[in-house]
């Protein structure tokens, strides 16, 4: 078996890198259950799952909420729209089946990041670095279960990846056509995530400073035409006007750029310095810099994002997702063109091989503990255990001890209701007399206490105010759950305690 892998990693290695990342995102289809955070679920899956349910769960639709866009692209949300319109069709309609397929749609997906990395760096700095990057796009701790996820920061990569390739193939084999067919693709990219529009400009940009003036006609023109159709033609038919949800996306972020998390310009050098895992990441982002004029295809669309997203002062991780494998491949060469020429690296190869090794025993044991994590496990399996109960008429979610409320995911659920959050802004008292006012069939008759701090005492309370309820179930959050709580209190990944309401 050594022989044969040895064999295949020096003459196949493609075959063998496509092997692994397949093996583990297949790990990832299976176990990483769940969502990763709000977006990734209620932004996509909610939205679509309640489209073919016939009502409108984030109230985006014309004559629904205020009646205005609210700044999301339909082109994703709509993908997974016409999915589950078809699983209905033919009478697949378990939610936690269903999301098999998903995940192990976005899974496949992926593997056009993992082989176009090998391409690319094969192209510029040839088979034995393309192993190696081809090999950390496939098992970086965090890319088989975020390939599984339902983050347009994630999905949108696949589109850029293409278009890049896509861009050094016309300049390889002089066919202009490619050119188009890059901009199409880059166009696509848009339409999932409008921040990649930086991106796609970068590509454009490129092509401007080396004066091929043909290919960046091309390339603009017919990312333009693409954006135009898709997301332009989305919004014309629902709003009367072409980019009506971009335009709000920008109003919208700009108005609230310090309402989220504010933090400082050099914040993404440290998220990719961590999620990169050192001393990698310091070469990366070292080799990444140092051969900017030379591989500048690379470089600038992802400088522009880079440095976009650091200027605005919003800032999230998973923001600066869609240019870490660009950051990969450019590091790498960069790197390895400075290993290669360097006098201290040259007389200490141990040394190098000690840090690789460090990273890759580092690298390991995140990847099989997350790749098969179960995230947001005590809120979807909470929604299951009352989806098969098949009673459910609506829910209060007691979370006294917070001011805000755990949104449960209602698609696993397959009711859309709407639940009433106890908080500490919410007093029993206000949300019995707001639960007064439903009609009996759709008054609460299960309630949720979210967290185990002061349990007994908030049950006790709550039996006061609305009469006896009776013990169901307790839900445990999963592994990586309790860690995310563990290190950051503000993640609501605890412990789900269900009581039955006798009395609605």
């Amino acid at each position: 078996m050594r022989a044969y892998l040895l064999h295949k990693w020096e003459n196949h290695p493609l075959q063998l890198i496509v092997f692994v990342a397949a093996f583990f995102r297949l790990l990832a289809v299976l176990f990483s259950k769940g969502y990763g955070m709000h977006d990734d679920h209620f932004l996509i899956i909610e939205a679509a799952q309640s489209w073919v349910d016939g009502t409108d769960y984030n109230n985006w639709l014309p004559g629904h909420g205020d009646s205005l866009p609210d700044g999301h692209s339909w082109f994703y949300s709509g993908l997974h729209f016409l999915l589950f319109k078809f699983f209905n069709a033919i009478g697949f309609v378990d939610p936690d089946l269903k999301m098999y397929v998903v995940r192990l749609l976005h899974a496949a997906f992926s593997m056009i990041t993992v082989v176009l990395g090998f391409r690319i760096t094969e192209h510029y700095a040839g088979k034995n670095l393309a192993r190696t990057v081809g090999l950390l796009l496939a098992i970086l701790w965090l890319f088989p279960m975020m390939s599984v996820r339902n983050l347009v920061e994630v999905v949108c990569v696949p589109f850029l990846m293409y278009a890049t390739w896509l861009m050094i193939r016309s300049e390889k084999e002089n066919r202009m056509a490619l050119m188009v067919y890059a901009g199409l693709i880059a166009g696509l990219a848009f339409s999932v995530r409008f921040q990649s529009l930086f991106f796609v400009g970068g590509l454009g940009l490129t092509l401007l400073f080396q004066k091929k003036w043909k290919a960046a006609i091309l390339f603009g023109a017919s990312a333009l035409f693409c954006m135009a159709l898709i997301q332009g033609g989305i919004d014309s038919y629902l709003w009367g006007r072409p980019f009506a949800e971009f335009e709000e996306y920008v109003r919208y972020n700009i108005n609230n750029r310090y309402s989220y998390n504010t933090k400082p310009w050099f914040n993404y050098f440290l998220t990719l310095g961590g999620l990169l895992v050192p001393p990698l990441s310091v070469m990366l982002l070292f080799g990444f810099f140092r051969s900017w004029k030379k591989y500048l295809l690379l470089f600038l669309p992802s400088f522009l994002f880079l440095a976009f997203h650091s200027y605005f002062p919003n800032k999230q991780e998973r923001f600066i997702f869609p240019i870490i494998p660009f950051l990969i491949i450019l590091g790498m060469i960069g790197w390895s063109e400075f290993k290669t020429a360097s006098a201290f690296w040259q007389k200490r190869p141990k040394l190098l091989r000690g840090l690789w090794i460090f990273f890759w025993c580092v690298n390991t044991l995140p990847l099989l503990f997350i790749s098969v994590s179960y995230s947001k496990r005590n809120r979807v399996e909470a929604m299951l255990y009352l989806q098969h109960k098949g009673d459910v008429q609506s829910l209060v979610i007691e979370e006294s001890i917070r001011e805000d409320f755990t949104m449960p995911p209602l698609y696993y659920l397959k009711k859309w209701i709407s639940p009433i959050g106890i908080t500490t802004s919410l007093s029993s008292d206000s949300a019995r007399k707001l639960v007064n006012t439903f009609p009996n069939a759709l008054k609460p008759n299960y309630v949720l206490f979210m967290q185990e701090d002061n349990l007994q005492a908030r049950v006790d309370t709550f039996r006061k105010t609305y009469g006896d309820i009776t013990y169901e179930a307790t839900i445990k959050p999963g592994a990586l759950d309790e860690l995310m709580h563990w290190l950051n209190k503000e993640n609501k990944n605890f412990t789900c305690t269900i009581y039955k309401i006798k009395q609605p």
